[in-house]
């Protein structure tokens, strides 16, 4: 029996890992700089939008620093007791992020409930103005997250829909604030306060799902596993494939294991190679592990 271990990280992983960690430090300082502008205009303004969108925002600087948190704790090197080194908890980063989520939006739709019966008045212009700056702000943070690797990293794109929640979130509280400026419809504070409560809660379901699918060690939704057993098999020499398994480390660094089942006679070493380098080039796995098994 031929075993084979092939473990090789991603070239351009340590500088996505920088850009990432400098993208998040940025965004944390505009976003916990504007928690308190927000805050203590929601207050005075007595504009419910302002203060879950300030709130959700408190929940962002805080996701922001965990997330900043993960990235340094998953560069910390393998040990024997944590042979894969620190990566899954960028994931359990994410999925309290994705919580935290859901935990705001649960709140803003109790809060706007109350509000439902008893509309409060509204200082519209100070709400307006406040909310205008803090849509500068979460934008200014879109941008810079998305110069990190937004796609390919869960604990990143978490952070991203959080600031997204932000951008939708001042938005509404401009719209609530118009109508309240020139219609006093003083009920469009709640309304609009839902409607940014049921975003963030999708956006909540979304990343809690990829999160929990990743430490359950489910297979990758970017990979098709009936395709890369085809592949394997069209080897030539590779009769069969079995005790196939494919999951998630951390974001973008998947790992495989299987057994290969070769007749008598066919060069393991070359087989091998093959099935390693088809698995990277067409699937990007790098790190897998490959047992040679004969016919019984």
């Amino acid at each position: 029996m031929s075993h084979s271990h092939h473990h090789h990280d991603h070239p351009n992983r340590t500088k996505a890992v920088d850009q990432n960690r400098v993208s998040i430090s940025i965004a944390l300082i505009i976003t916990s700089a504007f928690v308190i502008v927000e805050a203590i205009g929601g207050w005075i303004s007595n504009s419910l939008a302002l203060l879950s969108d300030a709130g959700h925002m408190l929940s962002d600087a805080a996701s922001l620093g965990l997330s900043l948190f993960a990235m340094w704790i998953a560069t910390r090197p393998p040990s024997s007791e944590k042979t894969f080194g620190y990566y899954r908890f960028e994931i359990l980063a994410a999925l309290f992020n994705g919580l935290a989520l859901l935990g705001v939006s649960i709140y803003i739709y109790i809060e706007a409930y109350h509000r439902f019966w008893q509309p409060p008045e509204v200082a519209s212009r100070m709400m307006l103005f406040i909310a205008f700056i803090g849509l500068i702000a979460n934008l200014v943070c879109a941008w810079i997250l998305t110069r990190g690797d937004v796609k390919e990293n869960l604990n990143l794109r978490s952070a991203f829909l959080h600031v997204i929640g932000d951008i939708l979130g001042s938005l509404g509280a401009i719209g609530a604030g118009l109508f309240i400026y020139y219609f006093n419809w003083y009920i469009a504070d709640p309304i609009i306060s839902v409607i940014i409560a049921t975003l963030v809660f999708l956006s909540g379901l979304r990343v809690t799902g990829e999160s929990l699918h990743i430490l359950m060690e489910g297979t990758p939704r970017d990979i098709n596993v009936t395709l890369l057993v085809e592949t394997l098999k069209k080897i030539p020499g590779v009769k069969n494939v079995h005790e196939l398994h494919i999951w998630t480390i951390t974001s973008g660094f998947h790992s495989l294991s299987c057994h290969l089942v070769i007749p008598y006679g066919e060069d393991d070493q070359e087989i091998l190679e093959n099935a390693k380098k088809v698995i990277q080039q067409q699937f990007g796995i790098t790190h897998t592990t490959i047992e040679i098994e004969r016919p019984s």
